[in-house]
């Protein structure tokens, strides 16, 4: 903290870009390009700053939304700071008007130019944090997956932008993958997000396998919610094997980093499944053998 009690600018990114490093999937590993790196970075800031609005996760203090104008009664409003959050990000994208207020924006300010960014994937993240102060159900499957269009594809598709790949058909294939990575987390997360009073296990899929929400605030889990943990998984490893053609579609380090993702997502899976499906204590998380493993694996084109 400065003098006056606030934050500098260079805590705010740090704090969230630290992040990086405990997420399921890489996000700027050092093979890639200087440049390239230093964008996805940019990129990853404002997805977790977003994130961290909507889980009301940023650092105590009230910093963030200071940056963002938000004054200090109106801080722990999650819904006003995702509007100020949206008004910073057309500032990004308007060259003539005045500068992002937030660092985390104006880092990405050059990335949006350097790669002609649109605003609709950042957009969407917002939209899908004010979801969740909306909505903490989710009825059906296709309800779901309406969510991680919104919550997961964008990050896909942004790196697919920023590294100058993207096709129709790749972003079908990265869809399907990003949105395996939302199941998988959801399903890691289970404990912490009911704490929050949210459930991503849809709604229909828990009657269908007699849990009730009682059963997921266990400290540890039976049988049904076992078998519906796994039934979940499997939904995320069959998307994984539909987005992993992806990986073979590029070249280079790129494929390496896609690899990754589709790796990061498979060693998760079976994380959950060397625990039994038991997500209630704890997120289950894989080690760095099994993680280079499937990456081996995907990279070989096999899943």
């Amino acid at each position: 903290m400065t003098a006056a009690g606030r934050a500098h600018p260079g805590d705010l990114e740090r704090a969230t870009l630290d992040k990086a490093a405990a997420e399921n999937f890489p996000v700027a590993p050092f093979f890639l390009p200087r440049v390239w790196r230093d964008d996805l970075m940019a990129v990853y800031g404002f997805a977790r700053l977003v994130d961290d609005i909507g889980d009301g996760d940023l650092a105590p203090g009230g910093a963030d939304a200071r940056a963002l104008g938000v004054p200090d009664g109106e801080a722990g409003d999650r819904l006003t700071l995702l509007d100020a959050l949206e008004a910073d990000l057309h500032r990004v994208f308007d060259p003539t008007g005045p500068a992002p207020r937030h660092p985390l924006l104006l880092r990405l300010e050059p990335t949006v130019r350097r790669r002609a960014l649109t605003p609709e994937p950042f957009l969407g993240l917002i939209a899908a944090n004010r979801q969740d102060q909306l909505v903490t159900r989710y009825e059906t499957y296709d309800d779901l997956l309406a969510y991680c269009e919104l919550s997961a594809n964008p990050v896909g598709r942004l790196v697919l932008a920023v590294t100058g790949t993207a096709t129709p058909e790749r972003i079908r294939r990265s869809d399907a993958i990003c949105t395996a990575l939302q199941i998988v987390e959801h399903l890691q997360d289970v404990a912490e997000d009911l704490g929050r009073d949210r459930i991503y296990l849809p709604a229909a899929d828990m009657k269908r396998f007699h849990v009730q929400e009682a059963d997921l605030a266990a400290p540890t889990a039976g049988a049904s919610v076992r078998a519906l943990v796994a039934f979940q998984a499997q939904r995320a490893l069959d998307l994984l094997d539909e987005g992993a053609p992806l990986v073979g579609s590029v070249r280079g380090r790129l494929r390496l980093l896609l690899a990754g993702f589709v790796a990061g997502g498979r060693a998760a899976v079976r994380a959950i499944a060397d625990a039994g499906h038991d997500v209630l204590p704890g997120p289950p998380k894989p080690g760095t053998l099994r993680l280079l493993r499937e990456a081996g694996t995907t990279l070989r084109g096999k899943g």
